[in-house]
This record gives C-alpha cells, structure tokens and sequence, in this order.
C-alpha cells in the first residue's frame, strides 16, 4: 500500500500548475521518456539491417539470415518487455518506483554502448541483456508516475497520458532520422553510439526534473518487503539466475549450429507462459479483494486484445523493415527530384502519425468530456483499424505480384490507418491500467500492460519467419482479418466488460 506522504503528495499535483492545464512533473517524464525512447527506436531502427547486413569495408554487418535476423529483434522486443514485470516488481516491494527508473537509464545507457564496440555476437549478447533489465526497470515506472499526478477520477488523465505518449512517440521520430541515417549510410556502431548519447540525456532530464516537479513520488515502494521476505528473495532470485544461465549452456550443448534459433524458441514459450502465471498469482492473491478480482477480470479480454494489436504494430521493426528495404523504390522521382530512401527512415511514419493525430484526439477527448466511448469501445475500434491497415498491404502484392518493387506510398497508408487505431488502444490501455490495478500491484499491471507486447513479440519471433515473398499477401491478409475479428468481438462484449469495471470507464 501506499504511504500516506505519497498520496498527499499525489493529490497535490493533481492542480493545474503547467502547460496545457497539466502537473508540472508530466513535462519532466515527457522529456526524459523522448531521450529513452529515442536512444530504442534508433537502435531497432537499424537492429535487424545490421543483423542480416554482409560486412563491408566501412560498414560491418553480421550476415544473419533474414529471416532469423527478424526473430532476434521480435525475441529482443518480447525480453525488453517481459522485464517490465521485474522492474514494476522492484518498485513495489524494493526500491520505489523513482529509484527503479535511475538505475534502469543507467543499465540501458551501458547496454547502448556495449553495442556500440564492434565485437559482433558476444557484444550483442550483453547489449540485449543491459537494455532488457534496464527497460523493466524504467519503463512500466514512469508510466505508473504519470499515473500518480493524477487522482483515480480526475478527467485530464486520459489527456495527460495522451500527451506523455506524443512525448514517446516524438523521440521515436527522430531516432530514424538520426540514428538511422548515420547508421545506415556511415556505421552502425556509430548509430548505436548515439542512441547511447540519447540515453545519456534521458537520464539528465529525469534525474534533475524530478526534484523539482515531484520529489516525493514514487521515493518509498509501494507494498515494501518485510523481514524474512527479502532473505526470501534474495535465495529465489540467485537460484532463478542459476536455473536460467544453466538452461542457457544446455541449449548450446544440444545445439550446436541451431543455437541461437533453439534459444528464441525457449524465450518465446517464456514470454507467452509468464502472463498466464502473473494473472493466476494476481487472482489468488490475498492482497486483492473481490472488487479488485472483478476488475482483473475485466483487464483480461483488454490484455488479449493487445497482444493482438501489439503483434501487428510491432512488426514494422521486422516484417516491414524487411518488405521497406526490399519490396519499395528507394530511388523514387517525386516533384522532378531523384530521391534516395534510407529504408530505416520508414520507421518513422508510425511516430509521424502518432503526432500529427494525436492532437486531434485530445481535442476529441476534451470536447465529449465525459461522453466519450468506453474503453472497451475504444479497443474494439483500434483493433478494426489496425487489422484493416494490414489488409491495405495485400493490394501492393494483389496488384503487380510480389517480386518487384512498389511505390513505398502503401507504406504511408498503412501506417495512417495502423496509428488511427494505435490511438485508441496504446495511451488508453497504459491509462485502465492505473485505474484497474489492485493496491497490492500498482506498478506491476503497468508491467501487465508491457507484457502484452512481450507476449505478442514472443509469437512474432515464431509467425515472422513464414513471412517472404511468396507468403506475403497471405500473411498479410491473415494476421490483418484476425485483428478486424478481435476487434468485432470486443464491441459485441462491452456490456459485461463495464459490468465488471464497476466504476472505471
């Protein structure tokens, strides 16, 4: 539970005080959440190139098969993810959740530079593994703090948490154009470096705005281990690390050649296993009272549903990186000029999109008020859109066949359409999340949330190697009308869903 101090202090930001009628301390978390954010798009924007890239004089690649290259970057994501479970675990029963985020900016910080040194595999290895324990430190915790400048039932919180998403989503907009440009056209490792340096800033911004805008938020964890419990942890923990760098070496001996590919299989059924474990322990905690498990129940159907749209949205680091680079003109003529197209630069038109619509929804939202739709309505749409936005992609093949190269313009459209939905499901997922979550577990269904994308990136790291030339207006076409019928279910189940929410919309 929450110390009072804490909650005091919560309600006290509560007030207009910044820009946009906001709290202050929302700026302080924009900022430092656009330096992360830049610092990981601008690596995935150019991960799975350098992964399957042939060496070159001025420019090393490591030569991975395609098609594994985009299962490492699927398993990567789903690790980042799945983390968030330990992060938020961290903040509620060890450090708090403010304390949580420092120390993860620094790991992540350490796991950019360790890509950033030409050492091939071994240094992809521990930058995996720094920025995965890093990123569930942080990034479940600054969305809980968001969380807490606001009161349970304060209407601006759908707008504040509107705002700190355009704040992700400008970072990701840059990191393309820097990261990916100089990465792509110079060196790689050069690349990583400045996502390095991005870090660097985040943790700048965070460190220092923190004691000026909310310096007692999130000090003291939420539901602190007592006694036995921390010699408790502390054996499970040393073991769960042993169990684990033990199963890890087993793999390679069995291995082989086939290691790397063995070991995505095993993250993979980890990353889908421990959501089904989490909701199982939530549920039978004694911490969660009756009116708390009705409210999980209803976070259920919302959870599915993002692993769906997350498995879509997720695989324009993967699958559309791929068909960006080789199925598009990347030397189109436009207005009489010759053009050339870094293919890292199309990760940007889902960040693009984000800020272009993200005005337009706020205005929306502050103008119904307390007419909006449900949150279930607004996930039922967001699906239909984005399952819709895969189904454009079937036209590209359908049209002129799946062997030459088209006009990247179906890209523009589809992530037009992709982020119309994005909008109705990612900031306002992050938002039930704070307000379906048991006291027991704050910070920890904000990792729930994370953990739909872990979910869903483990199933890409299976489903993205089917995609190729010959399967992709199938697999287009499919993974698109699942996320459309996804969608039509949602709507059709709204009723008993609000049933269970009680009093949150």
């Amino acid at each position: 539970m929450e110390n009072n101090s804490q909650t005091t202090t919560s309600e006290e930001f509560t007030r207009p005080q910044g820009a946009f009628g906001q709290p202050k301390g929302l700026f302080t978390l924009f900022f430092t959440e656009f330096w992360e954010r830049f610092s990981y798009y601008g690596m995935r924007a150019i991960l799975v190139y350098y992964l399957y890239a042939l060496t070159t004089a001025h420019n090393p690649g490591l030569g991975l098969a395609k098609t594994q290259a985009m299962a490492i970057v699927s398993i990567y994501g789903a690790l980042v993810y799945l983390s968030s479970v330990v992060g938020g675990w961290i903040a509620d029963r060890l450090l708090g959740a403010s304390r949580t985020i420092m120390i993860g900016a620094v790991f992540i910080m350490c796991g950019h530079i360790a890509l950033a040194i030409p050492a091939g595999l071994p240094a992809l290895f521990v930058s995996i593994t720094l920025i995965v324990i890093g990123t569930g430190m942080l990034k479940p915790n600054v969305s809980n703090m968001v969380g807490h400048l606001y009161s349970k039932t304060d209407s601006r919180r759908d707008t504040g948490f509107n705002i700190f998403y355009v704040g992700i989503n400008a970072g990701a907009l840059l990191a393309p154009i820097v990261v990916g440009t100089v990465g792509q056209s110079y060196n790689y490792h050069v690349g990583f470096s400045l996502a390095a340096i991005g870090m660097l800033a985040a943790l700048f911004f965070y460190y220092f705005g923190r004691m000026r805008t909310f310096p007692d938020i999130g000090r003291e964890p939420g539901n602190p281990l007592k006694g036995n419990e921390r010699t408790r942890f502390a054996l499970i923990f040393i073991a769960a690390i042993i169990v684990l760098v033990a199963i890890i070496f087993w793999i390679h001996a069995v291995s082989g050649s086939a290691f790397i590919d063995n070991l995505i299989n095993f993250l993979s059924y980890v990353a889908i296993a421990v959501p089904v474990l989490y909701f199982i322990r939530m549920f039978a905690s004694k911490e969660v009272d009756s009116l708390e498990r009705n409210k999980l129940g209803a976070y259920i159907p919302l959870f599915l549903s993002a692993i769906v749209f997350w498995a879509i949205e997720e695989q324009s680091s993967s699958v559309i990186a791929v068909w960006g680079e080789t199925r598009t003109n990347l030397h189109p003529i436009w207005l009489g000029l010759h053009l050339t197209i870094d293919p890292s630069w199309y990760q940007l038109l889902n960040p693009l999109f984000i800020i272009v619509l993200t005005p337009i929804v706020v205005r929306i939202w502050n103008k119904l008020v307390d007419r909006q739709p449900s949150t279930i309505v607004k996930f039922g749409l967001g699906l239909i859109l984005t399952g819709a936005s895969y189904m454009i992609m079937m036209a590209p093949g359908l049209i002129s066949g799946t062997s030459g190269r088209t006009s990247a313009l179906w890209l523009v459209l589809m992530f037009a359409v992709q982020m119309s939905g994005e909008l109705l499901v990612s900031p306002v997922g992050l938002s039930v999340s704070t307000k379906l979550a048991p006291r027991a577990f704050q910070s920890q269904l904000i990792a729930m949330w994370f953990l739909s994308d872990a979910t869903s990136q483990a199933i890409n790291a299976q489903i993205v190697q089917f995609f190729n030339k010959h399967t992709e207006i199938a697999f287009f076409g499919i993974v698109g009308l699942v996320g459309v019928i996804v969608g039509i279910i949602l709507l059709f189940i709204k009723n008993p869903m609000n049933k269970l929410m009680g009093d949150v919309r």
